[in-house]
């Protein structure tokens, strides 16, 4: 699953981040063609799970905390990544982060 879309079930090209977006509500990696095939049909929610796309950080932060919650993996991992980055309003937080991965 993580190397090919959930949609279309292509493989999606490397380098993965620069063709792929994980949508944080169900934390599935969407090729950039689903996603702009979604956009073309005026879909505005996620492909996959059709819940509404948050539209600020801290709603994406919320998402992925309830994610995390339920031990989703890919949750975890990318919320160790934010913390490591300092991404989504998170301040930078290594040791956290390195305990998250």
């Amino acid at each position: 699953e993580g190397d090919f879309c959930p949609i279309c079930a292509l493989p999606t090209p490397l380098p993965k981040e620069d063709h792929s977006v994980i949508e944080v509500c169900c934390m599935k990696k969407i090729c950039n063609g689903c996603i702009m095939a979604a956009e073309k049909r005026d879909i505005l929610n996620c492909p996959f799970c059709r819940t509404p796309l948050p539209d600020n950080h801290a709603d994406m932060l919320a998402m992925v905390r309830v994610r995390v919650a339920k031990k989703d993996p890919e949750a975890i991992a990318l919320l160790g990544y934010d913390y490591c980055h300092g991404r989504l309003g998170l301040q930078k937080d290594v040791r956290k982060a390195f305990e998250l991965y």
